[in-house]
């Protein structure tokens, strides 16, 4: 009879239960809402110009979800985190130049930096206190 040692996966690596990628997905739409938001701040701040500015790269957000299984490790950063954030912003770029929105270099670097930071920085964090959790003695 073979015996193996149990496997201990990190965090990032367990199979995803619902409230994970609920919660994650969750944290994704607010946090690209806010970066619209943000982006909007100089205009009117309505429900109808944030969504106008929000859809391209919740529709990103949303393909990027589907096509990369974020859902098996909702947290993780690499490499599903990272694909999903070049996803939403390139799927969202393209459809703001289809829509005959603007699309200036400026606007790409700004977007690229805030949704980087906030695609993944929750990502991160949720790793850092899953892992000092997990070393916390009892």
């Amino acid at each position: 009879m073979h015996t193996s040692a149990p496997h201990t996966a990190l965090p990032e690596q367990r199979a995803a239960v619902p409230g994970p990628w609920i919660g994650a997905l969750t944290a994704d739409v607010l946090l690209v809402l806010v970066f619209a938001g943000l982006g909007r701040r100089t205009h009117a701040l309505d429900a109808a110009g944030l969504l106008s500015t929000a859809w391209p790269f919740l529709a990103g957000l949303l393909l990027g979800w589907l096509v990369w299984r974020v859902h098996r490790t909702p947290f993780g950063v690499w490499p599903r985190g990272v694909a999903l954030w070049l996803t939403t912003v390139a799927v969202g770029m393209g459809l703001r130049l289809a829509a005959g929105e603007g699309t200036a270099p400026s606007f790409v670097v700004v977007t690229l930096v805030v949704l980087g930071i906030f695609l993944l920085g929750h990502r991160a964090l949720v790793l850092v206190l899953r892992r000092a959790r997990a070393r916390r003695p009892g």
